[in-house]
């Protein structure tokens, strides 16, 4: 949730031009992530689990990607950049080791 309020935050000083454009995108990459993850702890079923997580890292990416562009834009102060993506990096890693553990628990 760190990241969403870090993302809003951010994005909030964004050109007014990029309200529909890049803010929206950014802003939606970073709320599916903790939705996703959400989604996929309520299931029953492992595969579905899995899969719900998947789809987070592949938002954790896109936005990884959209604040690189930010960034390249001049939309974000490189401190800024710097941490949220280390941030990303590091929730990727703890998705990943969650999916592991999981993976290996109903082998």
């Amino acid at each position: 949730m760190r990241i969403v309020e870090a993302v809003y935050y951010v994005t909030g000083m964004f050109p007014s031009r990029e309200m529909y454009g890049l803010t929206s995108q950014v802003r939606r990459a970073a709320v599916s992530i903790p939705a996703n993850i959400a989604e996929g702890h309520c299931l029953e079923h492992l595969k579905e689990h899995l899969n719900f997580l998947s789809i987070g890292q592949g938002s954790i990416a896109e936005l990884e990607t959209e604040l690189e562009i930010a960034g390249r834009l001049k939309y974000i102060a490189p401190e800024a950049l710097k941490s949220l993506l280390s941030d990303l990096s590091a929730l990727a890693r703890q998705i990943r080791a969650l999916r592991a553990a999981l993976a290996r628990s109903k082998r």
